[in-house]
């Protein structure tokens, strides 16, 4: 067979199809459409009006988006000839090599539901992962976690790395701990340091009462001593509280030191916790 007639019998099979072929692509947009509503109404529509996780609405707006969009192509096959039995049995005999393929997809998948059913993580917290990757929680999707760093960052991790990961959450407890370190020549009188770090901790409103502020002795380096103000907080008011005590710690132990030993003091907020502009409250 010539490429004269490979042409003819493709114009003559279009010719003869040239409506089923429209009403496919007709079928295909609006499949496209549809899912883009939908998915769009269920992230708007279910939290608010049927009380819906807010969790679990992005990863069912995304499976409705990619239902209806397969549904939109079988149905657009079906029309220009090829039958869903056909398809059906293609996909069947390629199950094996699909699901080789898939096989990160589909664990993504999984892995979402369980972050979904298992809540080591909600949009709007505040989480750390194994990785060092830090960030508030967006979405919970499909495939992935969107995350927003505190920089603006987008910060996209595939759901089977962060279930598989060891997760800190910052904001999931209702209070958290602020410590504060102070460094300070082993000739200064510890016993007048810490009086003065009590009271600025415990005339800070934000400070709970119970568990009560304390002062320790946490090392000793050479020719100076370090001392750990520990106060507890709400969690919400965590990074306020550490900025305020940090800087009242230093003030107070500026006027009720001389001269020259307020040039040995060194005050230190915790440096190991990942400091957001804000923490959502859990």
């Amino acid at each position: 067979m010539t490429i004269t007639e490979d042409n003819q019998l493709a114009f003559a099979w279009l010719g003869g199809h040239a409506l089923a072929l429209g009403l496919a692509m007709l079928i295909l947009a609006i499949g496209y459409v549809s899912a883009r509503w939908l998915s769009g109404v269920i992230k708007r529509l279910l939290p608010r009006a049927y009380g819906v996780d807010k969790n679990f609405t992005p990863l069912l707006a995304q499976a409705t988006y990619y239902g209806v969009i397969v549904l939109s192509v079988v149905m657009a096959l079906n029309l220009v000839g090829v039958q869903s039995t056909s398809i059906l049995a293609v996909l069947g005999a390629a199950g094996l090599a699909i699901a080789l393929a898939l096989q990160g997809t589909l664990s993504n998948i999984a892995s979402g539901l369980m972050l979904v059913l298992l809540r080591p993580v909600a949009i709007g917290e505040y989480i750390t992962s194994d990785g060092g990757v830090s960030g508030i929680v967006v979405e919970i999707g499909l495939f992935g976690t969107r995350l927003r760093t505190t920089s603006g960052l987008y910060v996209f991790i595939p759901n089977q790395k962060l279930f598989a990961s060891a997760i800190t959450n910052h904001s999931r407890e209702v209070r958290r701990r602020v410590d504060i370190t102070v460094t300070m020549p082993d000739a200064l009188d510890i016993a007048r340091a810490r009086k003065v770090l009590l009271r600025i901790a415990t005339s800070d409103r934000r400070v709970l009462v119970d568990p009560a502020p304390t002062v320790h002795v946490d090392s000793f380096s050479g020719s100076s001593v370090t001392l750990q103000l520990r106060a507890w907080t709400q969690t919400p008011d965590y990074l306020p509280t550490l900025y305020a005590l940090t800087e009242e710690a230093k003030l107070a132990l500026d006027r009720a030191l001389t001269g020259e030993e307020r040039s040995q003091i060194n005050v230190v907020p915790d440096q190991t916790t990942p400091r957001p502009d804000s923490i959502p409250k859990p």
